[in-house]
């Protein structure tokens, strides 16, 4: 009787809890791994920030191209004269015709720069470059987002699976345990272990769920989504391959997102330091202006009329002699840039290798712990058996199917956390290299 009231204290404790978080999963509209990537990458402000620093970065190259163009100005005023002025003391009106005109077209060239322009130029590209690379690099990084959420419902929804294997299993020795003692057989402490399993059951699968509500919420939060989504059904067992060797892995992780927008800044720090220079070289520019001047008139007529005319064109040379240490202070912050620049260059290609060990040890770890875990569910699974048996004989006690049971539940569990490691390594690897590995 008492087994029977522990059950039922167990049930009522847990199983609302249950129901709630299976209602919540079950609500949520299933989306392929695929569209996830898709959306996340077209809202999410990251790849939105990276998106408008690569239009920026083309607005830049337009500007830079520019310069080497003339610039062109057009001018027109009409200008009104009254009032009155003192001749010999005496205020008189203004003589002659109150409006007057002009109007104007002038032109202006950078002949000789010493390179400024040209240099500008580049830094520009360069930047373009950095910003391309930095968009590809964030696309990758909130795939990547997109994908570990993706994969934990897809373990989470494992761990639910196993754990109500457990608590079938558990159920099962919970009866065996209450028909022993009520013949006897068996001590009520076996009863009271039985009950606790199921319990343990019952938690893991309310713990399963919430991590599965929790992953869902990540999930839509990512894709922008206003309904709840979650993963759809699939293969757990299927963890995906890398079958490109190490080598050619490294060659793309060193020619990867990360490594790509380092060599860019580089390039525009560079190029900002030749650009730095310019000031020690004189500029030459031209310029001309060609105007006219209308006949002024009593009334505003737009500067119609008789007009005379005027041309200007001029040459100047200029040379910054001294400016107080202006450029040489540009040309130490340039000098610092590109050493900075370089630095970082240089540490983005060893971090790249480093990570791509690092994920391929991760992910070479989890395809043998995925084996290896697969043997212990065997081993488990019969040692669970054994132990059934001779506790229902008589020859064992619950203790001993409990630990067999904790056993084969830790093997699922390292073998869910496995698979879910491997997808994660495979997924970090196809960030690094920017590049999806079908």
């Amino acid at each position: 009787m008492k087994s029977w009231f522990i059950r039922g204290a167990l049930a009522l404790a847990i199983v609302p809890a249950l129901a709630a978080a299976q209602t919540g999963a079950d609500n949520a509209r299933p989306i392929t791994i695929d569209d996830a990537v898709r959306l996340a990458v077209q809202y999410s402000p990251a790849t939105v920030a990276s998106r408008n620093s690569e239009r920026s970065g083309e607005a830049g190259v337009t500007f830079a191209k520019s310069q080497f163009l003339p610039s062109l100005t057009a001018t027109y005023s009409a200008n009104n004269q009254g009032g009155t002025q003192f001749i010999q003391g005496v205020p008189v009106p203004i003589s002659g015709l109150p409006w007057t005109y002009q109007r104007g077209l002038s032109a202006g060239v950078t002949v000789f720069d010493g390179g400024r322009n040209w240099y500008n130029y580049k830094a520009a590209g360069a930047s373009l470059d950095a910003a391309v690379a930095s968009d590809v690099s964030q696309r990758y990084a909130v795939a990547l987002s997109v994908k570990v959420q993706y994969y934990a419902i897809l373990a989470a929804r494992e761990q639910e699976s196993a754990a109500r294997r457990q608590l079938e299993e558990a159920q099962q020795s919970l009866q065996v345990a209450s028909a022993k003692m009520q013949a006897g057989a068996a001590t009520r402490a076996d009863s009271l272990t039985a009950a606790l399993s199921v319990g343990t059951a019952q938690l893991a699968i309310l713990n399963a769920q919430n991590l599965l509500l929790n992953a869902n919420a990540a999930l839509t939060r990512l894709v922008a989504s206003p309904v709840m989504v979650t993963a759809v059904a699939a293969d757990t067992s299927d963890i995906g391959r890398v079958d490109i060797d190490e080598g050619s892995l490294t060659k793309m992780a060193l020619e990867g997102p990360a490594v790509r927008a380092a060599a860019a800044l580089f390039a525009v720090s560079h190029a900002v330091h030749q650009s730095a220079t310019t000031p020690y070289i004189p500029s030459l520019t031209a310029s001309g202006r060609y105007g006219q001047n209308p006949k002024a008139t009593q009334g505003f007529l737009f500067g119609g009329g008789p007009t005379s005319t005027s041309t200007s064109f001029g040459i100047n040379i200029s040379y910054p002699i001294f400016n107080n240490y202006s450029r040489e202070q540009t040309l130490i912050l340039a000098r610092i840039g590109e050493d900075n620049a370089e630095a970082n260059l240089r540490d983005a290609k060893f971090l790249a290798q480093q990570n791509l060990t690092t994920y391929l040890v991760n992910y070479n770890t989890a395809q043998q712990t995925i084996a290896l875990q697969l043997l212990q569910i065997q081993s488990a699974t019969e040692n669970l058996r054994v132990q059934t048996q001779r506790y229902n004989i008589g020859t064992a006690l619950q203790v001993d199917v409990t630990t067999a049971q904790a056993a084969l539940d830790l093997a699922r569990f390292n073998l869910i956390q496995a698979r879910l490691n491997a997808r994660i390594a495979k997924a970090n690897i196809e960030a690094l290299i920017g590049r999806d590995l079908r």
